[in-house]
């Protein structure tokens, strides 16, 4: 039987190939089980989500309830209290009692549901509330599914943890009142934890601050990088175990050319595996791993050829100078020189839209490029 790439990407990470953050898992089970309400802010591929779905999985194995949805799959504020309400309804409750169950847990609203065989012998809920037409109504339905945490463990008997996954997106939802009946909901769940959970630091900080319904509603964990010895390590030994040897300094090049981004790292990783195991080969080495960055930026190259074409020249010349610059000093005059870039007012405004549109992360006094190909791609196919 073939061996199994060790390395995960572009999916959830499980705890077989889920890469260190022991001090932030352990903190968030201890937090969830004791009812608090944490924001977990971190930029996007940083493993925010495969954190959640472990600490969920070690709640579970501990009898806590769990239920995990993600606020930007819904395109309406009632797509997602349906997407909520369906979640919590269903966490814990065999098929055959969920009429029931629903029938006990809503007060002033009556879902449709429908119970579907997809595939066959395997019954899925489809919740939906189709009477909901007005603001008033709306309102009505979101005071109702917020409580529902709370009313599931009184009835219960046990402790609930739930993840709103992608949470800054709720912001768009009619305006401020959704934090606002959101918040005064969660603050009298004493049994029920929430991780609140963002990959755009800048909005979700907006969230936080005075003024706004989620000021100091809880403690808020913030996910950095992971320490890159450690990371290389990693990657070594998954390659070790999986029956490839990495030749001396493997991991810490995965690392850095990854820009010590979880799913970047683990991207490179899982790819050069591939390569080496399709070559035949049982040793993998830099030029391994230089050759499979070849093959991946061929691939990539009409993707972002379009993403750089869609900047504007400014945007592309600054985006071009934090790449050689390693990020640093973009509003300087000598850089401003150097990469004959425009006025420091118009390089403030690009470096504002690039971070708007996830091109650059803004990472202490440096900008960083969010996804390390496209850094790659950049200085080696502009100029």
């Amino acid at each position: 039987m073939a061996e199994e790439n060790p390395f995960v990407y572009g999916e959830i990470a499980g705890a077989g190939a889920f890469a260190n953050r022991e001090a932030e898992r352990d903190r968030l089970v201890r937090d969830l089980e004791a009812g608090q309400k944490v924001f977990l802010i971190s930029p996007r591929r940083y493993g925010k989500s495969s954190l959640i779905r472990d600490v969920l999985d070690r709640l579970a194995r501990q009898r806590v309830i769990t239920v995990e949805v993600t606020v930007a799959a819904s395109s309406s504020y009632v797509g997602f209290l349906e997407a909520y309400a369906q979640a919590l309804v269903q966490a814990e409750t065999p098929a055959a009692r969920v009429r029931r169950w629903v029938g006990e847990l809503f007060r002033s609203v009556t879902p449709e549901l429908r119970l579907e065989s997809v595939p066959p012998g395997e019954p899925r809920l489809s919740l939906a509330f189709p009477a909901v037409r007005t603001a008033r109504d709306t309102a009505r339905l979101a005071a109702e599914v917020f409580a529902l945490p709370g009313r599931i463990a009184a009835a219960r008997r046990q402790k609930v943890a739930v993840a709103l996954d992608e949470f800054q997106a709720i912001a768009a939802f009619d305006g401020g009142s959704v934090e606002q009946a959101l918040r005064a909901a969660v603050q009298t769940q004493r049994t029920v934890g929430y991780v609140f959970a963002g990959s755009e630091p800048s909005v979700m900080d907006r969230m936080l601050g005075p003024r706004r319904p989620f000021y100091k509603a809880g403690p808020v964990m913030r996910l950095d990088k992971i320490d890159p010895a450690v990371l290389a390590s990693f990657v070594e030994a998954r390659f070790t175990a999986s029956g490839l040897r990495p030749q001396a300094g493997l991991g810490e090049a995965i690392v850095d050319l990854g820009a010590n981004v979880p799913y970047d790292v683990q991207r490179l990783a899982h790819e050069t595996w591939d390569d080496v195991r399709a070559a035949g080969r049982r040793t993998a080495g830099l030029e391994d791993l230089h050759v499979t960055l070849t093959r991946l930026l061929g691939e990539q190259h009409t993707v972002f050829e379009a993403a750089w074409q869609r900047l504007t020249l400014a945007q592309r010349a600054v985006l071009r100078a934090a790449v050689l610059d390693g990020g640093r000093g973009l509003l300087s005059a000598g850089a401003r020189v150097r990469h004959r870039l425009p006025g420091a007012s118009t390089v403030q405004a690009a470096l504002a839209a690039l971070v708007r549109q996830d091109v650059l992360l803004k990472d202490g006094p440096r900008y960083a490029v969010s996804d390390s190909l496209f850094r790659e791609w950049v200085a080696r196919a502009t100029c």
